[in-house]
């Protein structure tokens, strides 16, 4: 939360500070060797799941003009293009 706009100085208007910082830690590799990877190449999330992909455009107009709201929305539709659901509960994410 400290890099949200408004504590880190952030000109892009969907807090790209916060985002790097959030989907760092996904990239992972499970138990059963598959690579889940999550980058932001611009405006849009990408989600990767073995063979599988998707991507999740950041809209800060039609979703919410808040961070936090917004990425959620964005990993959400990426997780559905990638066949996978995604939870976050307590702090954590889990692939389902």
């Amino acid at each position: 939360m400290d890099k949200l706009p408004g504590k880190m100085e952030d000109k892009s208007g969907i807090g790209v500070h916060y985002v790097d910082a959030y989907i760092k830690p996904m990239n992972v590799k499970l138990e059963d060797g598959t690579a889940i990877r999550c980058k932001r190449p611009r405006p849009e999330n990408h989600l990767l799941r073995r063979r599988k992909k998707g991507e999740g455009l950041m809209r800060r107009l039609d979703v919410s003009r808040d961070p936090v709201v917004m990425l959620e929305a964005a990993l959400q539709e990426a997780a559905r293009a990638a066949g996978v659901e995604l939870l976050v509960e307590g702090g954590a994410l889990f692939l389902l």
